[in-house]
């Protein structure tokens, strides 16, 4: 079983394979036409972000791309992250300089070049007590090396008294408080960056399906071929095929390798992440990440308006898609982050949301807290390539990495076929890059005389959907209902629904709730909410 999602394509059949031909969606049966009747370069089982960063990358080199997800794009591990875009400030007592200097060059890139309309600058507060496990001067230290390592790009890591970080964050606790490392990194919406590498990778020609598991493996003269389908709308069945199959199922990748091969060893180890959102009491202008041992931080971040705390990371052996946050794990997060965080920040009665994900790590002896997060690849005896694991931050160059892996491995299939990545553009920018703030002004001046929006709104619009805004901000001006915000506490509008509805392959009420939108992290996915979402659904025009 693997993570799926819908599609969103058109393209025309021919002798030759498959070819875009506009940026309408198609419906799901259409899809399902062009999936089973054309024949294609590369099938990516798995649209989490390292399945998508890969079908992106392989259909900008001019390869036939096929993906396919049994739940939605990004609906596992890769929606359920710290939301992070950081060099891994904890490496560096590895010693793995070159990792976080290489992190910090795809952060940077990232947030200049590629996706500046969806990952935004945090600055960080590292708090250093009394008889903690890490003194002020390693601290202080550790952050000028890590911003070294940025070549100082974000600022100098330094070292401020207890006042001026309170000064920053009142929510800080004072009590036997030595100092405070200042770091910087950045921060994104998980989710919506998935959404929007899903969109690049179909606008370079990707055809796309979510909400459809595969049920097994097709074969030819003992080499994995393709594979049998079963929408999970419908419960149609259908086909690819492809002459290289790529298994990135993340925490089921084992699953599907073992579709391929029923002997297969393990080849990976699962480490659960638990995270909390609570309403913010008083404003927050520094995320705070609090060493809990020699191994584990804490974070306490401003995020979506809201904070959220977390991580745990515990082993993991059940079924993936039982996993979710327990109350052991609520009880361990707010006591973790009463570290560092005044009670009254921290009540129960904050909380809007639990969730959890899955860290997919290498199989191996060790802890999970000190297992590396690396990215494992392994060839099966039918040359399906499976890749799992990594971290959101290299997801682009981890997608180059496993196309270069593919040129190399299954009989160098499609070695020749894989020479334009050579002149790939490096820095290719995900849909809608933009200045969120111009965006952001052009949709408060240019709505009509009496229908002006709400400056919440524009700016949520703006920082989700960079340029796309305004495809967002049409609809509601051609329907004033749409215009209307979906829950009076949260900043969407209802012509989000319709567009993630008709554009971001949205088929279910979480896929909008949960994933195209942050109404669910918000606790503001009422009954009456989610029943008018589903209807919006059902009105889809096939």
């Amino acid at each position: 079983m693997t993570t799926s999602q819908s599609t969103t394509h058109t393209a025309a059949i021919g002798s030759l394979g498959v070819y875009p031909a506009s940026n309408v969606n198609a419906s799901r049966a259409k899809t399902r036409e062009l999936l089973s009747r054309a024949a294609y370069d590369l099938l990516v089982i798995g649209g989490g972000i390292l399945g998508t960063s890969v079908a992106w990358h392989a259909a900008q080199s001019g390869l036939r791309v096929a993906m396919v997800d049994a739940g939605d794009f990004a609906g596992a591990t890769s929606s359920a992250s710290s939301k992070l875009v950081h060099g891994g400030l904890r490496y560096l007592q590895t010693g793995a300089v070159k990792l976080v200097a290489e992190n910090h060059h795809e952060r940077r890139i990232l947030a200049n070049d590629v996706a500046p309309h969806l990952v935004n600058p945090l600055t960080f507060h590292l708090p250093v007590y009394k008889g903690g496990p890490v003194g002020a001067a390693k601290l202080g230290a550790g952050v000028f090396a890590y911003s070294a390592l940025s070549a100082f790009g974000d600022g100098i890591g330094k070292l401020i008294s207890p006042a001026k970080a309170q000064a920053v964050n009142p929510a800080l606790r004072t009590e036997n408080l030595k100092a405070v490392a200042v770091y910087y990194d950045h921060q994104m919406n998980d989710a919506r960056v998935a959404v929007m590498t899903v969109r690049a990778a179909v606008e370079a020609g990707a055809v796309v399906l979510n909400h459809a598991e595969v049920t097994g493996l097709r074969t030819t003269r003992g080499r994995v071929t393709g594979a049998d389908l079963r929408d999970g709308q419908d419960h149609a069945e259908f086909g690819v095929n492809a002459r290289v199959v790529l298994n990135a199922a993340g925490p089921w990748v084992d699953h599907l390798r073992r579709m391929e091969n029923p002997g297969a060893a393990p080849s990976i180890r699962l480490s659960k992440g638990a995270h909390l959102v609570l309403k913010r009491k008083s404003p927050w202008k520094a995320a705070m990440a609090t060493p809990i041992d020699k191994h584990r931080i804490t974070f306490a971040l401003p995020w979506e308006d809201q904070l959220l705390l977390g991580t745990t990371d515990e082993p993991y052996d059940g079924d993936p898609a039982d996993v979710a946050a327990t109350e052991a794990d609520v009880t361990q997060i707010l006591d973790e982050a009463a570290f560092s965080v005044r009670g009254a920040e921290l009540d129960r009665s904050l909380m809007t949301y639990a969730f959890a994900g899955l860290r997919v790590l290498p199989s191996g002896p060790g802890g999970v807290e000190t297992a590396k997060r690396e990215t494992v690849v392994t060839e099966g005896s039918g040359g399906m390539l499976s890749v799992a694991g990594g971290k959101w931050t290299t997801y682009r160059h981890i997608g180059r990495e496993v196309m270069n892996k593919l040129a190399n491995s299954s009989g160098a299939v499609l070695a020749e076929d894989m020479e334009p990545m050579k002149s790939l553009v490096r820095r290719t920018p995900l849909p809608g890059v933009a200045n969120p703030n111009a965006v952001a002004h052009r949709l408060l001046i240019d709505r009509e005389l009496g229908h002006r929006m709400d400056p919440l709104t524009a700016r949520h619009l703006a920082t989700h959907y960079g340029s796309l805004a305004f495809d967002v901000a049409r609809l509601a001006n051609d329907d004033p209902g749409l215009g209307e915000r979906i829950h009076p506490d949260g900043p969407e509008i209802w012509a989000q629904v319709i567009y993630a509805r008709d554009h971001e392959w949205a088929e279910t009420a979480d896929d909008v709730l949960r994933r195209r939108t942050t109404l669910t992290v918000r606790g503001l996915d009422t009954p009456g909410v989610r029943a008018r979402v589903e209807n919006l659904l059902a009105q889809r025009v096939c």
